[in-house]
């Protein structure tokens, strides 16, 4: 699906963005040669109407992961020298779009954190497509629940005369490894039984329970980066996890990630970048027992650093919130 709004005339200090939202919808925009991130997220919460986009933000994919921007700087940080090339009348039409993506940045177990309807559609759109992508083999039973509780917010109840045979595609809600393992007619089967059981459910109540649920799948609320053991390393085999409450270290064997570390934040002491190089110092041990790790340039060290310390600011700050709602539910 594909929704094309132009913002701005093209002249020569205007920049063509094309910014891919969680609902897979494209936004083509428009934005001066010297805009800062933040020109560019206003005009995007601006055109989807998001009133709530404090969970979210704009990154560029760079080495195959997903960069946050800042968006205090200029774009021109972010995207390839072509940016500061002047275009010239008749080229601007030929020149590719910069591509950024809106996603979610920060991540809540609980979507009544989120109580605009945009957000929260978006945060579900989002979720949905790292379940798509989640490998959890242990936990194959929430997949289809996940699926039950996707299904009713998407359709609503099951209706035996409108939801008879085929009337959805398995890979929209399913991940790949689960349709190769069980096949398509096995999960066409059972799925629309569990999407029966949540008859009379709301669409924003399913919404909330695909939300709770889907963050008890360790790869689906988290953002991996790569990280090197030393810096004659070939390639990176170390992963950081920034996870819903802190820090998980993995490394990785034959393309599968073990995990080596799990620190929450009340557990590390500090984090630092000198350059390339990263370290960790656990809370309560001595100096020499920190771990070292090498980014590869200071770039993705600065913002690695920034995402990790907002994250774990957020994370401070949105406990209060999380206990009083908790305490609103269990009084239900």
């Amino acid at each position: 699906m594909s929704r094309t709004l132009l913002a701005g005339r093209m002249q020569p200090e205007i920049r063509s963005v094309c910014v891919f939202l969680p609902t897979r919808e494209q936004l083509s925009l428009a934005v001066g040669v010297k805009a800062t991130g933040q020109e560019l997220f206003q005009q995007v919460c601006d055109l989807v109407k998001i009133k709530e986009p404090h969970f979210f933000g704009l990154s560029i994919v760079k080495n195959n992961e997903y960069v946050f921007i800042d968006l205090e700087q200029k774009l021109s940080k972010y995207f390839s020298k072509e940016w500061k090339k002047e275009t010239t009348k008749g080229t601007e039409k030929f020149s590719p779009p910069f591509v950024a993506f809106f996603r979610v940045q920060y991540y809540v177990e609980n979507g009544r954190v989120i109580g605009d309807k945009v957000a929260r559609q978006l945060y579900y759109c989002h979720l949905k497509e790292q379940v798509l992508m989640s490998h959890c083999n242990h936990k194959e039973e929430i997949y289809f629940l996940l699926a039950a509780y996707s299904l009713q917010a998407d359709l609503g109840n099951y209706r035996e005369k409108v939801h008879a045979g085929k009337y959805f595609e398995p890979q929209a809600y399913f991940p790949q490894w689960i349709i190769a393992k069980r096949g398509s007619d096995y999960i066409l089967r059972h799925a629309p039984e569990m999407h029966r059981e949540q008859q009379g459910l709301s669409a924003k109540e399913a919404v909330l329970k695909f939300i709770k649920e889907s963050c008890l799948l360790e790869d689906v609320p988290v953002h991996f980066y790569r990280l090197q053991k030393d810096k004659k390393e070939d390639r990176p085999t170390v992963i950081l996890g920034l996870t819903l409450r802190g820090m998980h270290i993995y490394q990785e064997v034959n393309h599968v990630r073990q995990l080596l570390y799990d620190f929450p934040w009340s557990h590390i002491g500090k984090l630092a970048f000198l350059g390339k190089k990263f370290e960790i110092q656990p809370d309560g041990l001595p100096s020499a027992r920190k771990l070292v790790y090498y980014t590869g340039c200071p770039f993705r060290s600065r913002h690695l650093l920034q995402l990790l310390s907002n994250s774990h600011r957020l994370f401070l700050n949105i406990q209060p919130v999380l206990k009083q709602i908790q305490k609103l539910e269990e009084a239900e």
